[in-house]
C-alpha cells in the first residue's frame, strides 16, 4: 500500500498515488526551493543534505517559534511578549516606553543628561553643556573691558566688540581689532598668517533691487534668500563672507573663521577637545589684556 504524504489515503499502486497528491496537491515541498517528494522524510533528507530548511522566527520572550516574521509580531503583540527596548541611561534595565524609563531614571536619578539643579533632562551630552553654560548657570560674569556690561561667555563679548557696539569703542569693529591682534602676533598663534591683509574696515554693502526675486531677497554670493532688504543688507556686511583670518588654537584642527567671536565661540562648544569652557574665558583674558597692553601674544 502507498500512503499520500499529506492526508490519510492509501493506494495498491504508487501511481495512483502520485495521481492523488497532484490532483489536490499533496506533495511535501521543500521549504526554501521548488522541488516536491512523495514523503515527509524524502524531503527532510533533502532540506538536512542541502540545508534547505526555512529559518524560524523565535519569540523574544518565550520559546514559540514561526515560519515567518509577521507571525511572530503578531504573536508576542497579541501575549504581550516583545522585549523593552528602551534603555535607562544608567543601569542595565530596559522599559516598554520612553516614558516608563523616564519615570524610573527622575526616580534614581540615573539620567546621564540630566541638570539636578534645574530638574530638566536634556536630548545629549552637548545639549547638557549648553544648558549649563547658559546664562542659567553662567550668569553674566564677563565684563566688557570697556563699557563693563556682563556677557555670558567671551565670544558675547567679542561679537560686542566686533560689531561696534560698545558705547565706550565706538571705533573698535572686527578689522581693526584683527589688525591689532596681528601685529601683536607675529608667530601665527591665533591669526593667520598673511601675504596681505585687505583691509576691509570701510567697505558697505548696498542691496538693489535686483537682489528681488520675487519671493525673496537673495544674497547673489551664497543663494540664501531673506524676507527684507534689510535682513540681506545685514547678511552682506556682516564678517560670513569675508575673508577667514583666525585659525583655531588647536593645530590639529583645521577649522578657520571670520571673526575672533566665532574662533572664541568654537572653543567654547568643545568641540575639537582643545580646551573646557572655563579655560576659554581665561584666552579672552590674556587677548584682552594683549591689546589693552599692547603685549605680543606668546601662547596659550
Amino acid at each position: 500500500m502507498f500512503e499520500c504524504a499529506t492526508c490519510d489515503e492509501e493506494f495498491w499502486y504508487q501511481s495512483d498515488c502520485d495521481e492523488h497528491m497532484h490532483d489536490y496537491g499533496h506533495w511535501v515541498e521543500c521549504d526554501t526551493c521548488t522541488r516536491l517528494f512523495r514523503s515527509q522524510f524524502a524531503c527532510h533528507q533533502h532540506m538536512d543534505a542541502l540545508e534547505h530548511w526555512a529559518p524560524t522566527f523565535e519569540c523574544e520572550t518565550c520559546t514559540s517559534t514561526f515560519r515567518t516574521q509577521n507571525a511572530a509580531n503578531s504573536h508576542m503583540s497579541a501575549k504581550g511578549h516583545w522585549l523593552p527596548t528602551v534603555p535607562c541611561q544608567k543601569c542595565p534595565m530596559k522599559f516598554h516606553t520612553e516614558g516608563a524609563a523616564e519615570d524610573h531614571m527622575r526616580a534614581k536619578a540615573h539620567f546621564k543628561t540630566y541638570c539636578h539643579e534645574c530638574n530638566r533632562s536634556f536630548r545629549d551630552e552637548n545639549c547638557l553643556r549648553q544648558h549649563l553654560n547658559s546664562k542659567v548657570h553662567r550668569g553674566t560674569n564677563i565684563p566688557c573691558p570697556f563699557c563693563h556690561t556682563g556677557f555670558v561667555t567671551a565670544s558675547g563679548v567679542s561679537h560686542h566688540l566686533e560689531s561696534g557696539s560698545c558705547p565706550q569703542a565706538q571705533g573698535l569693529n572686527r578689522d581693526k581689532i584683527h589688525r591689532i591682534i596681528q601685529q601683536l602676533d607675529p608667530n601665527g598663534i591665533v591669526c593667520k598668517k598673511q601675504i596681505a591683509w585687505h583691509d576691509e574696515e570701510n567697505v558697505t554693502y548696498s542691496v538693489t533691487d535686483n537682489a528681488w526675486n520675487g519671493s525673496f531677497w537673495v544674497c547673489y554670493i551664497c543663494k540664501r534668500g531673506f524676507n527684507s532688504r534689510q535682513a540681506l543688507e545685514s547678511h552682506v556686511n556682516s564678517p560670513v563672507h569675508k575673508e577667514k583670518v583666525y585659525h583655531c588654537l588647536n593645530r590639529d584642527c583645521l577649522k578657520e573663521f571670520h571673526s575672533l567671536a566665532s574662533l572664541l565661540n568654537h572653543l567654547e562648544s568643545e568641540s575639537c577637545g582643545f580646551i573646557r569652557f572655563a579655560g576659554v574665558q581665561q584666552v579672552h583674558q590674556r587677548l584682552n589684556d594683549a591689546i589693552m597692553n599692547r603685549r605680543m601674544i606668546t601662547g596659550f
